[in-house]
């Protein structure tokens, strides 16, 4: 063999059927493991997140403080600088967004990738706005233009502010989005 390593994929003959494939710690599985989860996300409601923005929400993890969620700023528009204090991924699914700190603009299938400790202003220039698919872990901390604290967002924030408007307009909760 050259040492180049083989890169095609073959699919094997038994693809489109249930393989049982051993597993060694199965009972340990079987008594501590979580199941895996589908949320539809057309059951979550698009929740008011400012003038003009909405937050549809996916799942809520309070184990590991992570919240997943579509954000949607519905046209040109800001959300205010805010403070990362854990890694949040996004990917851009429609229109464009951008930092005003940075000089990139990520558009549809674009990566965003964010580490703790990372203050900036997201904005969409986009005239019909932008809608990010986004898996957030830790707190959001806000701040207005002057530098000032505003409010920490993190997963207990996400859960009330989903709840909050579900019982307000007699949505049921989904029981789904708690992982």
């Amino acid at each position: 063999m050259s040492g180049t390593p083989n890169t095609k994929m073959v699919t094997p003959p038994s693809a489109y059927k249930i393989v049982n494939i051993p597993e060694p710690y199965a009972d340990v599985i079987q008594r501590h493991g979580v199941d895996g989860k589908f949320v539809n996300s057309q059951e979550s409601p698009w929740v008011p997140f400012g003038e003009n923005a909405a937050i549809r929400h996916l799942a809520f993890d309070v184990r590991n403080n992570i919240a997943s969620n579509i954000l949607w700023i519905k046209s040109g528009g800001v959300i205010g600088t805010h403070r990362h204090r854990g890694t949040i991924v996004m990917v851009c699914l429609e229109g464009s967004a951008r930092y005003l700190e940075y000089d990139w603009v990520a558009g549809p299938g674009d990566l965003i990738y964010e580490t703790p400790g990372l203050t900036h202003t997201l904005v969409s220039d986009h005239p019909e706005g932008v809608k990010l698919f986004g898996w957030l872990q830790g707190a959001i901390e806000f701040f207005d233009e002057n530098a000032n604290f505003l409010e920490t967002v993190d997963v207990w924030w996400y859960i009330n502010h989903y709840e909050s408007y579900c019982c307000e307009h007699g949505i049921p909760i989904n029981p789904q989005m708690y992982l």
